[in-house]
């Protein structure tokens, strides 16, 4: 009987195991799918934030000070009259850069079986860095916009808004996505993590 018994009992024991160990394998959705989808998105807001920047330039006839109001000069805005625009440009394009690497190392991993330790943790660690890059664009370039919009009649700073109309809301739309991209990196901070996780759990 203890013959006939004990390898029924580890053949049981070898057949549960592979079951349990899938089991143990599933994930409630593909990772690399939901991280892939979200850069792409984030690729695509900082490509249209840097295009609909670098196209805003606008040129008005304007009167000059002293002079008679029917004397009016060419004035251009564009965004390289702002150091603050300037940054903006120059960090949306670098996240736009890093997000498609990002994206397509996503896709490249999503075929094997699950993320690496690593590769997730440097995920978390860079998307925070482009967090802070983002946000700092988008409120520099967005306290120079309002000035813009507003003016500041302590310090006699002058809107320029209600001239470079078509400017300012380039400017505005700019602005509008950037931020819509610091908020997917917010997300993709949290989805990194929480990848990261459920792997070491």
């Amino acid at each position: 009987m203890e013959s006939t018994d004990k390898p029924a009992a580890v053949a049981a024991t070898t057949t549960s195991t592979p079951s349990t160990t899938v089991a143990a394998s599933k994930c409630p959705f593909n990772y690399s799918a939901v991280d892939a989808g979200l850069r792409v998105v984030l690729f695509a807001a900082a490509v249209i934030a840097v295009v609909v920047m670098a196209t805003s330039k606008q040129t008005e006839m304007v009167p000059v000070p002293g002079l008679p109001t029917s004397v009016r000069v060419p004035f251009s805005a564009e965004f390289t009259d702002s150091p603050a625009f300037v940054y903006f440009m120059a960090a949306l394009s670098t996240t736009g850069l890093y997000s498609i690497i990002t994206a397509l190392a996503s896709i490249l991993l999503g075929r094997k079986p699950s993320y690496t330790n690593t590769i997730l943790l440097a995920f978390a660690l860079m998307d925070v860095v482009f967090v802070g890059i983002v946000a700092s664009a988008t409120g520099s370039a967005g306290s120079v916009a309002y000035i813009g919009l507003r003016g500041n009649s302590h310090v006699r700073w002058d809107k320029i808004c209600n001239v470079y109309d078509e400017f300012c809301r380039h400017v505005g739309t700019a602005i509008a996505f950037s931020l819509f991209a610091a908020i997917l990196l917010v997300f993709l901070t949290m989805f990194s993590t929480f990848a990261l996780y459920k792997k070491i759990r």
